[in-house]
């Protein structure tokens, strides 16, 4: 089992990033304790050998990086993503339905909905104001209690509501947030929160980017506690993982950490990994340090390698013929390469007998994903980065159920083998 200092690392991480921006405010914090220096793009970067940096983009993605102190020929890079399927507001988020206020939603990627039913949903996300002197400025918000439900209606109502009924995202989601609707004033509650949190005062919302989420905390389920059970572990177990790996390294290599938003939607965004964010900060990299040029950059990148890590299906044990048959990952039964023949995962042999030697040497066990033939295949930031930036890449992930749930399921033991693979990754001279 992993260290209880890592795992209570783990569940603190995971409940206090309900959002892309409260995970990369999050891992930039954690960082800067750990002595990485934050990066501007809009300023002139002069980085050293040995160095540890990091820098953001939109307050959703993060790019950590330790140079290496000999000559920056190769690096080793793991990328992740932070964002998560759920529920965000709408701009004109309030509207009333008998005598309650409601928020209006949309649906943010493939959210499994049937989960979101009755649970006790908070409010996170970012909000922009306008301070008196004219000031716009942008602030995290998190209020952890319950202050929205999405009610489900009744058996008695609903004779069918067991076999299989479809969900309407327009009129079936939209949670109850307060009686007495039509005199709420949700600027004014939310001004309020920001008073609260941050302290301020006479400042007017002017946008905001808001979820819902489940304030159910993170826990371990079972006899011995061997499941961890939380939101959002796609992805942010595959954040956390890539940080402590990094963080867990020598350091002598160069290592870089990249965690992009919008995955879920598709990747394209100025700080999704179908943009130029990981190009822009990579050409800046080898510019100061490496063999000037486009050339060099080009020969850097193919020196290099991307383990890509997004959880990965592991076996249901009551949906056993959702699974090919050889190709059925369990649970707490090492990490997973994942295969398709299609490029929906950028995984090759090359790239995954890198990883199989990787977990050989570190003592891992390793396990392999393939969809069934007859079904579709999601994807990763893995072929979206390959294609984009052309380096080698492999596709890994912890087994989890559940993915896209408002509450999923994975194993303890995994964190902690993906961890010991991935500080391997880091460390190799030879790529």
């Amino acid at each position: 089992m992993p260290q209880d200092a890592r795992l209570e690392r783990l569940l603190d991480f995971l409940r206090r990033s309900p959002t892309p921006w409260h995970a990369t405010a999050n891992m930039a914090e954690r960082l800067e304790a750990e002595g990485f220096r934050r990066l501007e793009e809009t300023e002139a970067w002069r980085l050293s050998p040995g160095e540890r940096v990091y820098v953001t983009r939109n307050d959703s993605s993060i790019i950590a990086l330790q140079l290496p102190s000999e000559p920056l020929d190769a690096l080793r890079m793991i990328g992740a993503h932070t964002d998560s399927p759920g529920l965000r507001l709408k701009p004109h988020a309030p509207q009333t339905s008998a005598g309650w206020l409601q928020l209006g939603v949309e649906v943010y990627g493939g959210a499994l909905l049937a989960p979101w039913f009755d649970r006790d949903l908070g409010l996170a996300g970012r909000v922009h104001v306008r301070h008196a002197d004219g000031r716009l400025e942008g602030l995290l918000l998190d209020v952890d209690r319950p202050l929205a439900i999405i009610p489900s209606l009744a058996i008695h109502l609903d004779r069918e509501a067991n076999n299989g009924k479809a969900m309407n995202a327009q009129t079936d989601m939209p949670p109850v947030f307060l009686q007495g609707g039509e005199h709420a004033d949700l600027d004014r509650l939310l001004r309020h929160w920001l008073a609260e949190q941050h302290g301020i005062e006479g400042v007017e919302v002017i946008d905001f980017e808001l979820a819902l989420y489940d304030v159910q905390p993170p826990s371990r389920v079972g006899v011995e506690g061997e499941l961890l059970a939380s939101a959002r572990l796609d992805n942010l177990l595959s954040c956390f993982i890539g940080l402590e790996a990094l963080l867990a390294s020598d350091g002598r290599q160069g290592a870089v950490l990249v965690a992009n938003d919008h995955e879920e939607v598709g990747s394209a965004s100025a700080c999704g990994a179908q943009g130029p964010f990981l190009g822009d900060v990579l050409r800046r990299v080898n510019a100061a340090l490496g063999e000037a040029g486009e050339e060099g950059f080009i020969r850097l990148v193919q020196a290099s390698r991307l383990i890509s890590c997004d959880n990965a299906h592991a076996l249901h044990p009551n949906f056993r013929d959702k699974h090919d048959a050889a190709h059925g990952p369990t649970i707490n039964g090492g990490p997973v390469i994942k295969v398709n023949a299609n490029q929906r995962y950028a995984t090759n042999s090359a790239t995954s007998a890198l990883f199989r030697e990787l977990c050989r040497q570190a003592g891992v066990p390793v396990q392999t994903f393939v969809t069934r033939a007859d079904m579709g295949c999601g994807s990763t930031i893995g072929p979206i980065t390959a294609t984009e930036l052309g380096v080698p890449t492999l596709d890994v992930g912890v087994p989890q159920w559940a993915m896209h749930s408002i509450r999923e399921t994975a194993g303890v033991q995994d964190v902690e083998y993906l961890i010991r693979v991935l500080t391997a990754f880091l460390e190799r001279e030879a790529l």
